[in-house]
């Protein structure tokens, strides 16, 4: 959780329940908090910035102390979950903050060489848990995760010489990891394949043979682009796992990397389609360098960090939806088998489903905000269910249990039974029409259900106003929003 002045100091406390003794010393001002019922609601309305002036203490001081109280705790907590001894988890702690100082050094414009003897005379032996405890306590401490980000790879190079000591994990062929380190071996080929063409694009004169040479490294980074895959599934089936451990900054900094690494990858394949020579030799060398860092943040950092955190069921949890999200260059382990077991009560009432769980009231809304309109018809062609919002065409409730043929005129009776038909029979399974209806586009799509064998069970008949989409052009993207 990320503490600013406008942080509820209930909402504080329920996630660091330390803070309410460690407040109560700060200042005998919140001796109060310790009384459930001002608690319960005082403290549900009064901000850290307003507990500040309650305590006589300047804000940015006070939101430091919070801040790095929260660290060392959290520090603390991991020491104590591997049965450090006190004297350990001091001096754990003190080089925590030492490295944390570093690392601000290094944001301050201090070069990799001014602080590198600090860190070798600081460190020996420093294993990947400690980088991302320290990187996870930045956050906590307030510092923004674009600024970790920015530094990580400055934190890598500082880093490297005291990891390299450390053994290449070991795990059963099939586990995550195993897929995962497959996949590096071959990115770490295909970068050395395009640094030789990079290098030979750098020394040609001659405009055929760069013409050449581009073409080689567009199709190079066509293959390498299949890294997505890779990333997709570390961002998904992974991280959720280490964020349950309360592992939250080396994901949130390595995921916005793998996104500016995406982002590299395809500027610089357009620069190679479009023989853009100039373009090329400025940008490939820095794109693959990240690529190569990234590889070796996920085996030096990622990759044992969860293998010290995450239980066995945890990586079976892991594995999956792997074969959903897909592989990149490699042949896929064998897929784990669904259970076959009932899934388990859903909290609050809520329904189980195969990819999560969701109360009544909560379908209900969900399908009244649905910016389209669903009916769905069953296997016997009766109408079972319309969606209330936004509806394009008129449905009451007399429509329930109604045979759908006679839902419609009777001049489209006939398509409308032979569209069912070829459904039921699996000749097809989707029809769709478009229309113009009083200057609105109007798009309706009949799709046929099937469960999991693919038997037939009935038809989802999905309406749309596109007119807004129609006129879409060019692109806006999630950060463009305002």
């Amino acid at each position: 959780m990320k503490l600013t002045a406008e942080t509820k100091v209930h909402d504080a406390v329920s996630a660091y329940p330390f803070l309410l003794d460690w407040l109560a010393e700060y200042d005998s001002e919140f001796e109060r908090l310790r009384n459930p019922v001002l608690f319960n609601t005082i403290a549900r309305a009064a901000t850290l910035k307003q507990a500040a002036a309650m305590a006589r203490r300047p804000l940015d001081e006070f939101l430091d102390d919070v801040r790095d109280a929260v660290a060392r705790n959290e520090i603390a907590a991991h020491e104590a979950s591997g049965s450090a001894t006190p004297t350990d988890t001091t001096a754990r702690a003190a080089r925590q903050e030492d490295l944390k100082a570093i690392i601000r050094d290094l944001h301050a414009g201090a070069s990799v060489d001014d602080v590198k003897a600090r860190f070798d005379a600081l460190v020996a032996g420093i294993d990947a848990a400690e980088i991302a405890a320290m990187e996870q306590a930045l956050i906590a401490e307030g510092m923004p995760v674009s600024e970790v980000q920015r530094l990580c790879d400055v934190h890598v190079t500082v880093f490297k010489d005291a990891l390299e000591g450390e053994e290449a994990v070991e795990v059963p062929a099939g586990h995550p990891i195993d897929t995962y380190t497959r996949e590096n071996v071959v990115v770490i080929e295909i970068t050395s394949g395009l640094r030789c063409s990079l290098d030979g694009l750098v020394a040609e004169a001659d405009p055929d043979r760069t013409a050449a040479i581009l073409g080689e490294i567009a199709a190079q980074l066509e293959r390498l682009r299949e890294i997505d895959h890779h990333y997709l599934r570390k961002e998904n089936q992974l991280f959720p796992l280490l964020e349950a451990h309360d592992i939250v900054g080396p994901t949130q900094v390595m995921w916005g990397l793998d996104d500016e690494i995406r982002e590299r990858i395809a500027v610089d394949l357009a620069a190679a389609r479009s023989l853009q020579r100039d373009g090329v030799v400025a940008a490939l060398g820095e794109t693959l360098g990240m690529v190569d860092d990234m590889v070796y943040k996920e085996e030096k950092i990622l990759f044992p960090t969860a293998l010290e955190h995450l239980t066995e069921p945890e990586w079976n949890k892991v594995a999956e939806g792997e074969h959903e999200l897909g592989f990149s260059w490699i042949e896929p382990p064998a897929a784990q088998v669904a259970p076959t077991a009932a899934p388990e009560p859903a909290p609050g009432g809520a329904l189980p489903l195969p990819t999560g769980a969701l109360t009544l009231q909560q379908l209900d809304v969900m399908f009244r905000t649905l910016p389209v309109d669903v009916t769905y018809v069953d296997a016997e062609d009766r109408v079972r269910f319309y969606s209330e919002g936004m509806r394009v065409f008129p449905r009451t409730p007399a429509a329930i249990g109604r045979e759908v043929r006679k839902c419609h005129p009777p001049d489209s009776v006939d398509k409308v039974a032979r569209i069912l038909n070829q459904f039921r029979s699996g000749a097809k399974d989707v029809a769709e029409f478009w229309l113009e209806m009083g200057g609105r586009f109007i798009w309706i799509r009949y799709l046929a259900m099937r469960d999991a064998t693919g038997r037939y069970q009935g038809c989802l008949e999905v309406v749309q106003d596109a007119t807004h989409v129609r006129d879409l052009e060019g692109e806006r993207r999630l950060l463009d929003w305002s």
